[in-house]
């Protein structure tokens, strides 16, 4: 699969998210990668992201691959994607991003 430019930048956000998450601690690194492409990523990013997986294309880090299995695939269930409940809303009770809400909230997952 030869990827575009558009691929490439795709390749390369999931691989920066991944980078971040790398400095967290070992066991919120995967659904932190996770949560944060399931809360930001619009379907067509996430159809493209997992097109470009499924091809074995694209030089994802081995976070990157290893958090894929826990974002969601467009059109598919829910089941073991993360980020995507009642923790993906914002602020309880509020309305989102077109109120004025923050999109800039924590992509951290809470330890307990």
């Amino acid at each position: 699969m030869l990827l575009n430019h558009t691929d490439e930048k795709l390749v390369r956000m999931a691989n920066q998210i991944a980078t971040f998450f790398l400095s967290q601690p070992e066991d919120i690194r995967v659904e932190g990668v996770a949560t944060h492409i399931n809360k930001f990523w619009e379907p067509r990013m996430r159809k493209r992201f997992f097109e470009i997986v499924d091809a074995g294309a694209g030089e994802f880090l081995p976070l990157v691959l290893a958090a894929a299995v826990k974002i969601k695939r467009p059109g598919a269930p829910v089941a073991d994607a993360v980020g995507l409940g009642d923790d993906a809303k914002g602020a309880p009770g509020g309305k989102g991003a077109q109120a004025g809400e923050s999109l800039s909230e924590p992509s951290i997952p809470e330890t307990t």
